[in-house]
């Protein structure tokens, strides 16, 4: 099992224009728990089952264990999934020898962008674009598990 350390941040300003890559993501839970979320995603043409455990200290850490599965298995399993689905377009951003993920949300979280950006770990430093604006690493409210419950109108 892997262990995921990023830091994630709202988006204020233009990024489209610097993006190298875009890909459309559905996503839904079969368990939304914190201590192991259990996430079906569609990722452009592939399937993916993840399971992650809960967060650390400072949200910024936290197990995570991928593994790719078919389409239509990923499809089959969306449909066992807890109510609401999570649907984004991703944008691959580099900047500064980092991949920032900005993810652009639609649905009932339409008007989100979160950026992510992932490190080898916690104190490591990194390039901060102009374009990135607060950071919400470990504010609940911004992970995805959370805003299919609560999703962003309803703020």
């Amino acid at each position: 099992m892997g262990r995921e350390i990023e830091r994630k941040f709202l988006v204020k300003g233009p990024f489209k224009h610097l993006a190298e890559k875009k890909t459309r993501i559905v996503q839904g839970y079969l368990s939304s728990v914190p201590e192991r979320t259990v996430r079906v995603r569609i990722k452009g043409d592939k399937g993916y089952l993840t399971i992650k455990g809960i967060g650390g200290a400072s949200g910024a850490s936290r197990f995570e264990w991928e593994q790719e599965i078919p389409v239509d298995v990923a499809e089959d399993l969306l449909k066992i999934c807890e109510p609401g689905v999570i649907d984004k377009c991703r944008y691959e951003v580099k900047v500064g020898g980092k991949k920032f993920e900005v993810d652009e949300f639609y649905g009932d979280n339409e008007g989100l962008i979160l950026a992510e950006v992932e490190l080898d770990s916690e104190e490591e430093e990194f390039e901060k674009p102009e374009w990135l604006g607060d950071e919400v690493t470990g504010d609940v409210r911004y992970y995805n598990a959370m805003l299919m419950k609560n999703p962003y109108k309803n703020w």
